[in-house]
């Protein structure tokens, strides 16, 4: 657009950078979705991510001489890239698997994490140096950091292992509390059910 006023320029740039922002944003979350097998969830994403793109595409096209708005597109990319990871992160969504190996003692461990409410699995195993033990336990996201303090508290030298989990069927996660305004509530724990 020839002639354009500084303000009007200023503007669009900064919608163009927030746009792209939010629609990669959303694009990191779409891929996560996706790679938890997410199928309503990751469609809905993608649509309005799409709708997104195509306003900043749109005045990127419009004004082909403007480089403010081609360093706005570019800068919100970049942008929309460290946030949807941050976002990705804070959401700490899905759940992990830990594998832990050790060669001391680990039913004090054992114990304290069953005590925390996690579902844990063991067995004694043969390492390389002799006998270890083995366990191994499915837990949300967001509390693998819990997890490792426990672990790295009770085994300092304990070799671990995490993985991401796609799918995981009933099992045993502690109780979360959910608070509204001044009410407490429980949320509903999973058991695992072997027959």
């Amino acid at each position: 657009m020839a002639g354009e006023e500084p303000l009007q320029i200023v503007i669009l740039s900064v919608l163009i950078f927030l746009a792209r922002v939010a629609d990669v944003s959303l694009g990191t979350m779409r891929i996560v979705f996706i790679s938890r097998g997410q199928k309503i969830l990751a469609p809905i994403v993608g649509f309005v991510e799409i709708l997104i793109w195509l306003f900043a595409i749109r005045q990127i096209i419009g004004n082909l001489d403007n480089v403010a708005f081609y360093a706005s597109y570019a800068g919100g990319y970049a942008a929309g890239t460290f946030a949807g990871l941050r976002l990705e992160d804070k959401l700490a969504l899905g759940s992990r698997i830990i594998r832990v190996i050790t060669k001391a003692d680990a039913t004090e461990l054992i114990q304290t994490l069953r005590k925390h409410g996690y579902g844990v699995t063991s067995v004694d195993a043969q390492g390389g140096d002799g006998k270890v033990h083995l366990f191994f336990s499915v837990i949300k996201r967001h509390d693998l950091p819990n997890v490792i303090e426990l672990v790295n508290k009770f085994n300092p030298k304990a070799f671990y292992s995490i993985e991401d989990v796609r799918f995981a069927r009933e099992g045993i996660f502690p109780a979360r509390e959910l608070f509204v305004g001044r009410r407490k509530f429980h949320l509903l724990r999973s058991f695992s059910k072997f027959r």
